[in-house]
């Protein structure tokens, strides 16, 4: 037999009891995911880290705690997250990159690891040559939302009112050189427009003073915001993805409203330090592939505002590489400083 066909074997025995046989072999290979026998021989020796770079309580740490649980009875070894934060997450970055490629320490990972090489003058690592991509979970996009009693109701309504304002529109985002805030420097760039952007430190506090008014609008990360929008504290205009959110698909895209080719999305994936052998990268990525089959998994995400993805280390290292190279120029456009 050859090895493609025991990847194929093995693929389809792991996954049997949990989706049906057609639609498991569709989802393998979306995912690029083909498990070997060489990834069944590896197993840990001993406690995994999950190495989370940000702050408890945070989508991103949930995720990444989320995954850890559901991944810890394969591995037969405990599976820890860990918060490391610090320097816009940077410190978490570099500690991963410069960890033994021994598929114990996994980061998860996501936006800032392609966009901070951009904003901080040195960073002690390369999100291309110092990891190794195992598999994508989820994408997300950013949300254009304003307060309900706004006049503004549609991203025509929107331009219309930067316009008019003349630069003395609000719109906040979650932080200087955040994916939001590289969202509405985009949009500007491609409308024509110009507004005042007013950073926070978090998604969270920007959302509560659009809700109470204090300032004009918000692209935001949508699971920091979609309780808000469902509950009516917020109006959502557009979302910034290429397609509808499975979460809110009555909210059109900003590419849909105007702005063909417009996407901008959050990124959210395990990854592991570069030259970790390819039979751990290939157990770490069905491992997972299997968790986020389950449907506890999948729904609560999906219900949070995501996109659950799969991609596996083939398609997730090339949006890795994509995004890595997207960002530079914006950044030096807009002209991007972080605190």
């Amino acid at each position: 037999m050859t090895a493609v066909l025991r990847r194929r074997a093995l693929l389809g025995t792991a996954a049997t009891l949990l989706v049906p046989a057609a639609a498991r072999a569709q989802r393998a290979a979306q995912a690029g995911i083909l498990p070997s026998a060489a990834a069944h021989a590896w197993a840990p020796e001993r406690a995994v880290r999950v190495i989370v770079p940000v702050a408890p309580g945070g989508s991103l740490d949930i995720l990444g705690r989320t995954i850890a649980r559901a991944i810890q009875p394969a591995l037969g070894q405990p599976v820890v997250a860990e918060n490391h934060t610090g320097a816009g997450s940077n410190i978490a970055f570099e500690l991963v990159a410069r960890a033994r490629p021994d598929g114990l320490t996994i980061l998860v990972g996501s936006d800032p690891l392609t966009i901070n090489p951009s904003l901080y003058p040195r960073v002690g690592f390369d999100p291309v040559q110092d990891f190794t991509a195992v598999i994508e979970l989820v994408r997300a996009p950013q949300v254009l939302v304003v307060n309900p009693a706004s006049p503004v109701r549609d991203v025509a309504g929107f331009v219309a009112a930067a316009r008019a304002a003349n630069g003395a529109l609000t719109v906040a985002s979650q932080g200087n050189g955040s994916i939001g805030h590289l969202a509405g420097a985009l949009f500007a760039r491609e409308a024509g427009v110009a507004y005042t952007h007013v950073p926070y430190r978090g998604g969270g506090p920007a959302v509560l003073d659009v809700v109470a008014g204090h300032v004009g609008a918000l692209f935001v990360t949508l699971p920091a915001a979609i309780e808000h929008i469902r509950g009516g504290r917020l109006r959502a205009v557009a979302m910034t993805g290429a397609t509808r959110s499975t979460a809110l698909p009555e909210i059109p895209t900003v590419a849909e409203s105007g702005y063909p080719g417009f996407d901008v999305v959050t990124w959210q994936g395990l990854l592991v330090p570069a030259q970790t052998p390819e039979a751990i990268v290939a157990r770490l990525a069905e491992e997972t592939a299997k968790a986020l089959a389950t449907s506890e998994v999948r729904d609560g995400l999906i219900r949070q505002g995501f996109e659950v993805t799969g991609h596996g280390p083939a398609e997730f290292g090339t949006h890795v590489r994509r995004e890595a190279a997207r960002w530079p120029a914006l950044v030096r456009a807009a002209a991007v400083r972080v605190e």
